[in-house]
């Protein structure tokens, strides 16, 4: 039985490495390649899903899986548990998928991000419309192909936060939709705003690439281990823990955006090379979902960066780079500017109270395509008609709005939810750690953020995929998801913040 346990991970090895190969392509298409090159390497992408898939189905796989399901679990330790477990549940989840739909669906993503970059460069949506409905139509076919019981929708988000369905999320947004809408009003109904005129102008990049990394190396990025470069939509990726690579984008009119772009993609990032990769690459040392991987970089943003704690360190360094423009500025006006609640068009520069409408419209918006209820062609007007009614306001163009985000390029449907489960998850997650290390905050502010990542380490980065997303939830805080605590948060904040009563 060992024998068939290290040919197990020999094959899984295999394919562990082949992904990182793809997740290296997919970085450089996103940071490097010529233009000119996007259909040959769509073609490079889709050959090497072939490969991938090939390794992934091949019969002696199965052999092997099936001998070792025979043996009793008691037989195996957690991490080979874990192991074989992931293995099956992939394997099964591939034999399922017939290696032409895996094959066009690679390189229609590889190609989508192309016409995505185009179509938002032309303000077109209707040149982007056809790989949209393309991608639905294959996206369908395979939710069918691994979950013929399921609703289309309810397979592909859990695709990237496993045992989670519309049943559950609904439900919650529904709420947050409830609460939020009404305290954003009331919050715009204030008449004394945040004076936020000091965080425009211009700010030579080169100085804020210097503060970004500054700061991404303090919190522990080890750059021995990774890299930060410029792409069109700032994103963490990689092939493995020792090759973590983040990006940011940059604008001399704005430095915090980029510089919280870096905070989150380093969030990502800690937890990458946080991972227990001693254990070899293996499906028990990668990383959970996608709900708990935006827990971490929304951790290190929100919870901690956005905080006073961390404002109060910062701020002298902050002041040194942009002089001219914080000179006569206190940290008490900087910290209520930088956490200003005003709605935006562009989901990845929302406050953190609007940011959650923002993801609830692109939910209700995948819901109904997959559904039927809506259709592509009529996304921009369902948009904009949504943003009137979820925050005010109505984008002047599909840049600012039905075109702003990559993750339909790529056919990457269900991916939106996370990353409000993520920010209810992070909030649960800094609460149990200022529980267990009352000290954090004044350890912030002394720009000690060891304790913090240590304590990240090992709650959840060291756990790699031992325990589903709602066990390692209840593990580290002792409660399952419970989005009261990321209501309380908000409210207690920003009505501190605004003098609401």
């Amino acid at each position: 039985m060992n024998q068939h346990y290290q040919q197990l991970v020999q094959k899984l090895e295999e394919i562990s490495h082949l992904n990182g190969v793809m997740s290296t392509l997919g970085w450089d298409q996103e940071v490097m390649m010529p233009v000119g090159a996007s259909e040959a390497r769509a073609k490079q992408i889709s050959a090497l899903a072939g490969v991938l898939h090939e390794r992934m189905t091949d019969p002696a796989l199965g052999d092997c899986l099936r001998e070792l399901r025979e043996k009793t679990a008691d037989a195996w330790g957690a991490i080979e548990q874990c192991n074989i477990h992931e293995a099956l549940r992939s394997y099964e989840l591939e034999t399922k998928v017939p290696k032409q739909l895996v094959q066009e669906l690679a390189e229609l993503g590889s190609l989508g991000h192309g016409i995505w970059v185009t179509a938002r460069q032309e303000n077109c949506f209707a040149d982007f419309a056809p790989v949209l409905k393309r991608f639905l139509t294959l996206k369908k076919e395979w939710a069918h192909c691994v979950a013929p019981e399921s609703q289309p929708y309810d397979a592909n988000i859990d695709l990237f936060e496993r045992g989670t369905t519309m049943a559950m999320i609904t439900p919650i947004f529904d709420r947050l939709k409830q609460e939020l809408i009404p305290f954003i009003n009331a919050i715009q109904d204030q008449a004394h705003q945040p004076d936020t005129s000091f965080l425009q102008g211009h700010f030579a990049i080169e100085r804020q690439e210097s503060l970004a990394r500054k700061i991404s190396r303090d919190i522990g990025f080890d750059f021995e281990k990774g890299r930060m470069d410029v792409s069109v939509h700032p994103f963490c990726g990689g092939s493995h823990p020792t090759d973590v690579r983040i990006t940011t984008r940059y604008k001399d009119t704005h430095f915090i955006d980029s510089l919280y772009a870096v905070i989150h993609e380093t969030g990502h990032a800690l937890y990458e090379q946080g991972r227990p990769y001693a254990w070899g690459d293996v499906p028990a040392a990668e990383s959970l979902t996608m709900g708990i991987h935006e827990s971490q970089s929304l951790f290190w943003e929100r919870m901690i960066a956005q905080g006073k704690p961390f404002c109060t360190h910062y701020f002298a360094a902050i002041r040194e780079a942009f002089p001219d423009h914080l000179r006569n500025v206190t940290i008490d006006a900087f910290y209520r500017a930088l956490n200003t609640c005003k709605p935006s068009f562009i989901r990845v520069e929302a406050d953190e109270v609007t940011y959650p409408l923002h993801i609830i419209l692109r939910y209700e918006i995948e819901r109904g395509l997959f559904d039927g209820t809506m259709q592509v062609d009529e996304l921009p007007q369902i948009w904009n008609e949504l943003m009137q009614q979820y925050l005010g306001i109505i984008p002047p163009s599909d840049v600012l709005g039905v075109l702003q985000d990559s993750h339909w390029g790529s056919g990457a449907f269900g991916y939106f939810p996370s990353y409000t489960l993520g920010a209810m998850y992070a909030c649960q997650f800094y609460k149990t750690l200022l529980r267990d290390q009352p000290d954090t905050e004044d350890q912030i502010t002394a720009g000690n953020f060891a304790p913090t990542k240590a304590w990240l380490n090992e709650k959840i980065h060291r756990q790699g995929r031992l325990y589903a997303p709602h066990e390692l939830v209840q593990r580290v805080t002792g409660e399952s998801l419970n989005p009261d605590h990321f209501l309380s948060h908000l409210q207690h904040k920003y009505r501190d913040i605004y003098g609401l009563g």
